[in-house]
């Protein structure tokens, strides 16, 4: 079995300041480790240029607008409290949602049978119009629309199991039936957002809030909460992120 590794150095460029707590080591680590591995079924890939029409069926256009405007030609600036963005940040940024986005394509296209993407900065609490949480554009949700509109898929599933609750994400399809969002995450913790109460539209949100000090097998436990909606749900594709 083939699996894509979509990454690029892009993601070093992303400078966030001294002691900030997204920072290069996030994806360089992930990245080196990777590389002591001489399997033959890892296919290493840049990411693709990814056009404002697909970004625009996730984000406002008004908002995409903004943040391609933001970017400092020199120094730090902020698109929120927590989201420091500095000039390597605009290629990073796009280079995230395109790597998602070659992932999907090259699955579709059995180029490989699965991908990991190796990106920052990260997405899943970014909505449609504002930026959170070191969040920029919310790359996996991005990709998730684009599976819909594409390739017409009808259920998509993503899994969140960052130790924050991916609210971004969560705000952007609460009204979706086509896609499933699971999260499990500490409780109460950032952003504040993720209770049981919250469960879409459609009842295609699955939250999973969890104490912090969650031992292994409690969260083993927890996460056949994760297994019965999924096999309830029937997805098609499954997105994951952390």
């Amino acid at each position: 079995m083939k699996t894509g590794l979509i990454t690029s150095d892009t993601y070093q460029n992303h400078d966030t300041g001294t002691g900030h707590p997204e920072q290069i080591a996030r994806v360089s680590v992930i990245i080196d480790n990777f590389k002591k591995i001489n399997n033959k079924n890892l296919l290493w890939k840049k990411p693709l240029k990814v056009s404002d029409e697909i970004i625009s069926a996730t984000h406002d256009l008004e908002y995409i607008n903004l943040v391609r405007q933001s970017f400092p030609k020199k120094g730090f600036s902020s698109l929120d409290g927590d989201t420091i963005i500095s000039p390597g940040s605009k290629e990073a940024t796009f280079d995230a949602v395109g790597s998602v986005i070659t992932a999907i394509d090259g699955v579709e296209n059995k180029e490989f049978n699965n991908a990991f993407c190796a990106v920052r900065p990260p997405g899943h609490h970014c909505s449609q119009n504002k930026a959170a949480g070191f969040c920029i554009l919310n790359n996996i949700a991005i990709g998730a629309q684009y599976l819909l509109n594409k390739y017409k898929y009808k259920k998509i599933a993503i899994i969140d199991f960052d130790v924050h609750h991916g609210n971004g994400t969560q705000d952007i399809f609460y009204d979706n039936e086509n896609v499933l969002f699971i999260s499990t995450h500490q409780y109460p913790y950032y952003p504040g957002t993720g209770s049981e109460q919250e469960r879409g539209k459609f009842n295609n949100i699955k939250n999973i809030p969890l104490p912090a000090g969650t031992s292994s097998e409690e969260y083993l436990n927890a996460f056949e909460h994760v297994l019965k909606k999924l096999e309830k749900f029937k997805p098609e594709l499954m997105k994951m992120t952390l």
